[in-house]
């Protein structure tokens, strides 16, 4: 029964990510749901949650290990450096939530 909590936990977790976190391209937002990255995020910031760990610095870690590719893979860049600090702020709040 655990499994299945912790399953539809992580699954509102993505979905409200994808919501509501976006990266920005030359002033054009991509949700990350629409990026298709929701769920990778979701899946690395979860331990933080269970963990009760969440905070501004470990978040901005996990986000500079996830990796974009762009330009049909010739390049990649960490998502952090596409996130606008007020998305990255939005997403520590919904982390905090899911802690409480």
């Amino acid at each position: 029964m655990a499994k299945t909590n912790t399953t539809e936990l992580l699954e509102a977790l993505a979905a409200e990510i994808g919501e509501n976190i976006y990266i920005d391209i030359a002033k054009w937002h991509l949700y990350l749901a629409d990026a298709k990255l929701h769920n990778v995020v979701a899946e690395k910031l979860y331990p933080l949650i269970t963990d009760r760990k969440v905070n501004e610095n470990r978040v901005i870690q996990i986000l500079e290990s996830i990796p974009v590719k762009i330009g049909g893979g010739r390049k990649e860049l960490a998502l952090i450096d596409l996130l606008p600090l007020q998305c990255q702020v939005n997403l520590v709040d919904i982390l905090e939530k899911y802690q409480r």
